[in-house]
Parts: C-alpha cells; structure tokens; sequence
C-alpha cells in the first residue's frame, strides 16, 4: 500500500475512532435509557467513569469528532485522488483501488455513525420532551 492510501486509511480510521467515541458518550446511553435499559448505562458508566466526562464535553466531543471526519472526506475524496496518480505502483494498480475503497467504506461508515450520535445526543431529548407534554 502506497503512503497516500495508507494515509487516506489512517484519517478513516482515526475518524472512526472519533465517531465511536460520540457514539458511546451521548448517544447509546440515550439510546439505552429509552429502551428502558437505565440500570445497564449505571453499570456502565460506573465500569467506564470516562464516558461521563466525554458526555459533559459532548460540544467538544462531537466538534472535534466532525472536524475531523470533515478532514478525511477532503483527503480521501480531493486530495488522495491527486496523489493516487504519482504514488500507486504501476505493476499493482489494484492495490491502491482495493485500499481506496477500504477507506471509503470506512470513512462513511464513521460518518453514518456520528449522525447518528449527534442526533441522538442534541435532538433526541427535545423531541421526546415536547412529544411528552400534554
């Protein structure tokens, strides 16, 4: 694998990790609590006392999580193209499209998951508030 798909990899990756972590932090206790699972988010969050301090930094969390997810699509799809044409191995071109796709996938994978979280984490209690009220 080439350096600018091995890098176009790492910023997927690393947006992923960043994407699970919002995830973890605000949305899937959310997610628990509603499904009436309030007593497996305790016992989490007593095993992983780190979750609550992400969750009071869920602002941060999250913008620094979309920062960097927004980076990874730039590189993957602007810049990675443009450096695909010098970097790739002429012998093996199918090496730089298979990690190419790898990153792709990865990288929208990583980004289905931070919407997911960001709309459990800033839009689904609002909206179960106001549906609550009589």
């Amino acid at each position: 694998m080439d350096s600018a798909a091995g890098k176009s990899s790492f910023l997927s990756f690393l947006s992923l990790f960043t994407s699970v972590g919002t995830l973890l932090c605000c949305a899937l206790p959310s997610l628990l609590v509603l499904a009436g699972l309030g007593t497996t988010v305790a016992s989490t969050l007593s095993a992983l006392p780190w979750l609550v301090t992400l969750s009071r930094h869920k602002s941060w969390t999250f913008a620094i999580s979309g920062i960097m997810i927004a980076a990874s699509f730039v590189y993957t799809y602007y810049a990675s193209p443009r450096l695909r044409a010098r970097a790739c191995d002429p012998q093996n071109p199918e090496a730089c499209e298979v990690a190419s796709r790898f990153s792709k996938a990865v990288l929208w994978l990583s980004a289905v998951l931070f919407l997911a979280g960001f709309f459990a984490a800033f839009f689904l209690g609002p909206i179960l508030a106001r549906l609550d009220q009589p």
